[in-house]
């Protein structure tokens, strides 16, 4: 499977034959159109459809071409925020609302494989949470209490992982987690839309939103999309320019897979305390003589690895041989991007400012079933009904208890504009190797330089369009990226990956320049449920 977020490919994308769309190519008039073809705009769309609306799903990729690609299929009510700090942020009945939310995500998810018969290799696991070795286990107790505060009553303190290769120690056991294969998923979610008379365009690369009566969602070509209403499910809302992304970061997360024997592994979901932390679960292989190991974590800001390169891969794969010394090969290594929201939970709801407009977004770590509650949500919210998880979800809310937080953000985002003066990377062009990209000055203007494998040079302005920082080279991903908000470009012809940049990269440079690939490359098959 072909995606443009990125160079490296996942397990998912080897394993998947993911459906095609056609390309929008008139206007349109629909009940809700849904803009993001991942995991919260189709759960979206299935469960309006499924509700008799008429929707339209639009996306500039394919069908589970971005973020939801790169995930590693964890399903947890095991937070990454740690129901320690969501008590601090949101109370005790905030904490509780997460959980109950959660939880009903993964029942959701695992209700709508068997009643449709989607194929996607669902399996409720244990999870546990464990520190690394020689840290104290105070952090365990106190997240068990707070767990057990929120309604998980059945997370227990263990003495040690069901692990025979290594002692990770004591760990906190979450009962009924579970795992499945997201993009195999996505494909049953599609036919389903389509079969209960919805439409899927992909390749339709939305220019501008307008709310109103009716919204009024621009696409290329000169087409035009008009609804009652519209959700932006993006990974990051394009659609805005400050909200939410003052109240949130963007981070890349790194996975690699190993091959181990099979049975040497229980079927469980870990993941441990530090930051940045780890995290691992088994998936099968179709030789059934191996399982494979997934393990992830080296997390940093998007946009501010310091010219890392292969060293998280490189890191993850040294930390992962030592607990499992039966590995063997690498099969697969790649990144994703995380969304965290300052006060630990999505932004999910009507957008604030708009009456037609909804956005999910702040995925924190947790986007699988962070998307299926904005499914769930969102569809209350447009047929008119009350949500319990409305007001903990509000992307309008103000992050008050959060304030340190808030701050520490954005004083990080003003310190990347820093870069607007820094010296270049390399003298000149001249010096860029095939596949290299660097920042260079050219007077007072800083150019994203890129050099294809063909030798060909692509240069486009070096200023995000979101809020005019300087991007980042990404080595690993082959792509430049915003260090303020996440936004991240292509490499040759600048276009906009992520958002909350709307637009590509200015080119600066008249001559060859490397055209995004046709369609019918970037997907190999059409809906259909396994």
């Amino acid at each position: 499977m072909k995606t443009d977020s990125g160079s490296t490919e996942s397990l998912w994308m080897q394993s998947a034959r993911m459906p095609r769309g056609d390309t929008l190519q008139e206007d349109l008039h629909t009940g809700v159109c849904v803009v993001g073809a991942g995991i919260s705009g189709l759960t979206t769309a299935y469960l309006l459809a499924c509700e008799g609306k008429s929707v339209v799903v639009l996306d500039d990729g394919n069908i589970g071409g971005g973020e939801t690609s790169r995930t590693t299929g964890h399903l947890a009510t095991g937070l990454d925020d740690r129901y320690h700090r969501l008590e601090k942020y949101h109370g005790e009945s905030g904490a509780r609302l997460a959980a109950e939310s959660h939880a009903h995500a993964i029942d959701r998810i695992e209700q709508i494989c068997r009643s449709e018969n989607i194929d996607c290799d669902f399996r409720r696991v244990d999870g546990y949470l464990f520190v690394p070795p020689g840290e104290s286990d105070r952090e365990l107790f106190r997240e068990m209490e707070a767990a057990q505060r929120a309604g998980l009553s059945d997370v227990e303190l263990v003495t040690r992982m069901p692990v025979d290769s290594y002692d990770f120690g004591p760990a906190l056991r979450f009962p009924r987690q579970a795992r499945f294969h997201a993009l195999r998923y996505l494909n049953g979610l599609a036919a389903l839309v389509i079969e209960r008379g919805g439409r899927i365009h992909t390749g339709s690369f939305v220019e501008r939103i307008e709310d109103g009566e009716p919204v009024q969602i621009s696409v290329a070509g000169g087409y035009t999309v008009t609804a009652a209403d519209v959700v932006v499910a993006t990974n990051s809302p394009v659609n805005n320019l400050f909200t939410p992304h003052t109240k949130q970061a963007a981070y890349r997360s790194y996975v690699i897979v190993l091959r181990i024997p099979a049975g040497w592994l229980p079927d469980l979901l870990a993941w441990d305390t530090p930051d940045p932390y780890h995290y691992l679960r088994k998936a099968r292989s179709e030789n059934p003589e191996w399982d494979l190991l997934i393990v992830g974590g080296e997390d940093h800001k998007t946009g501010q690895s310091g010219g890392q390169g292969d060293a998280p891969f490189q890191r993850l794969e040294r930390w992962a041989r030592e607990r499992f010394p039966m590995a063997s090969e690498l099969v697969a290594a790649w990144s994703g991007q995380v969304v965290e929201p300052v006060d630990g939970l999505a932004y999910i709801g009507r957008n604030p400012h708009d009456e037609h407009g909804y956005v999910a977004t702040g995925d924190s770590g947790n986007g699988l079933t962070h998307g299926t509650i904005a499914g769930l949500l969102i569809t209350d919210l447009i047929q008119g009904r009350d949500n319990p998880w409305a007001r903990l979800y509000d992307p309008g809310r103000v992050p008050l208890r959060a304030a340190a937080e808030f701050a520490r953000e954005n004083l990080n985002v003003a310190a990347q504009y820093a870069d607007l003066f820094a010296s270049a990377e390399l003298s000149g062009s001249e010096e860029l190797q095939p596949g290299q990209g660097a920042i260079l000055r050219r007077g007072l203007q800083q150019i994203a330089a890129y050099r294809d494998d063909e030798g060909l040079l692509h240069e486009h302005s070096a200023l995000c369009t979101h809020l005019g920082c300087v991007v980042e080279w990404n080595g690993t991903e082959k792509t430049w990226d915003c260090p303020c908000h996440g936004s991240r470009f292509d490499k040759c012809d600048g276009h906009v990956i992520n958002g909350p940049a709307a637009s590509g990269l200015a080119n600066v440079l008249e001559g060859p320049r490397c055209d995004r690939p046709p369609l019918e490359e970037r997907g190999d098959a059409r809906p259909h449920r396994h």
